[in-house]
């Protein structure tokens, strides 16, 4: 995905990206454990970076384990 064209992603896009459910996306907000998001009038949107941040420190949390 190209930060620069679009620097925000969908709850759907972040669920597509991870190859997970929608409904997995909305828990990891309501359990504040998933990436940051941003409510944008009624829509939540993730920046692009913030995901990208998450995804490498899960990847660094489950070689820690």
């Amino acid at each position: 995905m190209a930060a620069a064209a679009n620097p925000w992603m969908t709850p759907d896009e972040v669920a597509e990206r991870f190859k997970v459910p929608l409904a997995t996306v909305y828990a990891w907000r309501y359990k504040r454990t998933g990436p940051a998001a941003v409510r944008v009038g009624r829509h939540l949107r993730y920046r692009v970076e913030a995901v990208e941040a998450w995804e490498v420190e899960q990847e660094r949390l489950s070689r820690a384990r």
